[in-house]
C-alpha cells in the first residue's frame, strides 16, 4: 500500500516529471520481467483486479485510477521473476496485457500521448508472448484510438486494419471494436466508403457477439460502446440523423457517471447542430459541456475533441459572440 500511496500522491499533481518517471520504473520492471524465461504462483486476486478494473472509472478521477492500476501491475513483477509452468506464465502475461493496455487507455484520456503508446507497446510484448491473438487485436485496436483522438487518422487506419488481420473473421469483441475504430479513422480521413464499409462490418460482427463478448467493459465491447464510435463517426460522416440516433441511445445506456462518454458525445451532438448550419448552438453545448466537467476531465481527450470543433468552424465565423466565446474557454 505504500507504494500505491505514493503513486497518488505523485500523479495527485498530474502528469509532471515525477509522476511520469514513476510510471516508466513500473513500466520498465515489468518489461525487464516478460523477457525472462520466468512463470507465477496463484494469480487469481491479480486477475480479478483486471476484471474489476475493467469496469472503467466509476465516477473516480482519472489519476486515482491510474495509480491503482499502476500499483496492481508492478505486482506482477515477482510472478514473471519466478519458474513457473508455462500454463501460468501465458495467465501473468494475459493480466499483464489487460492491465498495460487500460494504464494505456487512462494515460490516452488524459492526455499523454507518448506515454500511453510505450505503455500500449508493454502490453502489446505481454499480448504476444500470452499467445491470445484476441488480446493483441484489442490492444491494437486501443493503440489506435491514440492516433485517432490526437490527429493521426491516416495512423490509425493503419493500426485498426493490422488489429482487424490479428482478431480475424470470427465474431469478437476486439474484431469489432477494430471494425468500429477503422470506420472512424476512414471518416476522418476523407474515406467515406471505407468508413461506411466498416460501420457496416462492426454493425455485422455486433449483432454475432455472445454475452460475454458483449458485455460493457474496457476488455470487451458493448452496445454502449458500439454507439459511441458510431456516433463519432457518423458525425464525422456528416450524417447526422444516425449520428444522434447512436447519441441517444449511447447516453441511454450510460450511467451518469459516465462523465466523459457522455461529454463526448454531447460535443459530437454540437458537431452535428454545426455541420446543420446552427454554429452558435455548436458552441453554446460544447462550452457547458466544458464549464461543467469536473477538474480531473479538464484536459485531455474532451478538450481536444471540442478543439476538433472549433477548428472545424470558418473563420468568417470567429468574430461571432459564441465562437469567441468557445474559443476562451479552451485557452483557459
Amino acid at each position: 500500500m505504500n507504494r500505491r500511496q505514493l503513486l497518488r500522491g505523485a500523479l495527485a499533481a498530474g502528469l509532471t516529471t515525477a509522476a511520469l518517471t514513476a510510471l516508466t520504473d513500473s513500466r520498465e520492471s515489468v518489461d525487464l520481467a516478460l523477457t525472462a524465461d520466468t512463470d507465477p504462483a496463484d494469480l487469481s486476486d491479480l486477475e480479478a483486479a483486471a476484471e474489476a478494473y475493467g469496469y472503467g472509472y466509476h465516477g473516480q478521477a482519472p489519476t486515482r485510477v491510474l495509480a491503482d492500476l499502476v500499483d496492481d501491475f508492478t505486482g506482477l513483477r515477482p510472478y514473471l521473476a519466478a519458474p513457473q509452468p508455462v500454463a501460468t506464465r501465458i495467465r501473468v502475461c494475459r493480466t499483464a496485457g489487460q492491465m498495460a493496455g487500460m494504464i494505456a487507455i487512462v494515460l490516452h484520456d488524459l492526455g499523454a500521448r507518448k506515454e500511453a503508446r510505450k505503455w500500449f507497446a508493454t502490453a502489446s510484448t505481454a499480448a504476444r508472448e500470452s499467445g491470445d491473438r484476441h488480446l493483441h487485436a484489442w490492444v491494437l485496436a486501443r493503440e489506435a484510438m491514440v492516433p485517432l483522438n490526437y490527429g493521426a487518422p491516416q495512423a490509425a487506419a493503419r493500426l485498426a486494419e493490422q488489429a482487424r488481420q490479428a482478431a480475424g473473421s470470427h465474431p469478437s469483441a476486439a474484431a469489432t471494436l477494430a471494425a468500429a475504430v477503422a470506420a472512424r479513422a476512414y471518416a476522418l480521413c476523407h474515406q467515406p466508403e471505407h468508413a461506411r464499409q466498416a460501420v457496416q462490418a462492426a454493425d455485422a460482427l455486433m449483432e454475432r457477439l455472445d454475452a460475454a463478448e458483449g458485455a460493457d467493459t474496457w476488455l470487451t465491447y458493448g452496445e454502449q460502446k458500439h454507439h459511441v464510435h458510431l456516433s463519432h463517426a457518423f458525425t464525422t460522416l456528416g450524417d447526422t440523423l444516425r449520428a444522434r440516433q447512436s447519441q441517444q441511445r449511447a447516453l441511454e445506456l450510460s450511467t451518469p457517471t459516465s462523465t466523459m462518454t457522455r461529454s463526448l458525445l454531447t460535443i459530437d451532438a454540437a458537431g452535428c447542430f454545426h455541420h446543420d448550419g446552427d454554429t452558435e448552438q455548436a458552441c453554446r453545448q460544447a462550452i457547458t459541456v466544458l464549464n461543467g466537467l469536473p477538474a480531473a476531465f479538464r484536459t485531455g481527450l474532451v478538450h481536444h475533441r471540442a478543439k476538433d470543433l472549433y477548428r472545424s468552424i470558418p473563420a468568417r465565423h470567429h468574430h461571432e459572440a459564441a465562437v469567441e466565446e468557445l474559443r476562451d474557454v479552451l485557452a483557459a
